[in-house]
C-alpha cells in the first residue's frame, strides 16, 4: 500500500467519522421535542384553569364575556394543537421514524408532512391564533389604545403576509 493510499484511506475514515457523527447528532433535537411533551402539559393545566375560573359565572356572564372566554379556550387549544403537530411532525422529520404498533391508533397525518409543509402548517396556525387574538381585542375594544390596536393589526397584516408568501414560495418551489 502506497503512502497515498493510505493518506486516502486515513481521509476517508475520518470523513466518514465526521458524517456518522453529525447524522448521530440529530438526536440532539429527541429531548427538545420532549421537552414539548411537558409545554403541552402546561398548556392542559392552564386550559383548564381558564375553565375552572369560567364555569361558576356561566349563568351571570355575559354573551360577549361568555365569547372572550371560548376564544381563549380556543386559542389554547389551537396553541396545544400546534406544539403536537411540530412535537411529532418534527421528531419523523429530524430524528426518526415513530414506530407505532400496527395495531394502535395512528394519527392519519403523522408521517405525511415534510418540513415545507410544517411550515405552512405552522405559519397558518400563528395566524389562526392571531386572529383568534385580534377577536378578543376588537370585542374589548373599549378598554384598548387606539395606538395599541393599530400595532395588534399590524402585527397581524404581517404574519398573514409571511404565511401567504410562505405558501407562494412553496408552492412554486415544488414545480
Amino acid at each position: 500500500m502506497s503512502s497515498g493510499d493510505a493518506n486516502m484511506t486515513i481521509k476517508s475514515l475520518i470523513e466518514r467519522s465526521v458524517e456518522r457523527t453529525m447524522y448521530a447528532s440529530r438526536w440532539l433535537l429527541a429531548p427538545i421535542y420532549l421537552g414539548l411533551s411537558l409545554a403541552l402539559l402546561a398548556l392542559t393545566v392552564k386550559f383548564f384553569q381558564e375553565v375552572y375560573h369560567f364555569m361558576p359565572q356561566l349563568l351571570e356572564i355575559e354573551e360577549s364575556d361568555m365569547i372572550l372566554q371560548l376564544l381563549t379556550l380556543i386559542d389554547l387549544t389551537l396553541v396545544g394543537s400546534l406544539t403536537v403537530i411540530v412535537m411529532f411532525s418534527g421528531y419523523e422529520n429530524f430524528v426518526s421514524q415513530m414506530d407505532i404498533a400496527p395495531n394502535t391508533e395512528k394519527l392519519g397525518w403523522l408521517g405525511t408532512h415534510d418540513y415545507g409543509s410544517l411550515k405552512i402548517k405552522l405559519a397558518s396556525s400563528i395566524v389562526a391564533i392571531s386572529s383568534i387574538h385580534l377577536l378578543k381585542v376588537f370585542m374589548n375594544i373599549q378598554h384598548t389604545d387606539n395606538s395599541k390596536l393599530l400595532w395588534y393589526v399590524v402585527i397581524h397584516l404581517t404574519l398573514v403576509i409571511s404565511a401567504l408568501l410562505m405558501g407562494y414560495l412553496d408552492k412554486i418551489t415544488k414545480h
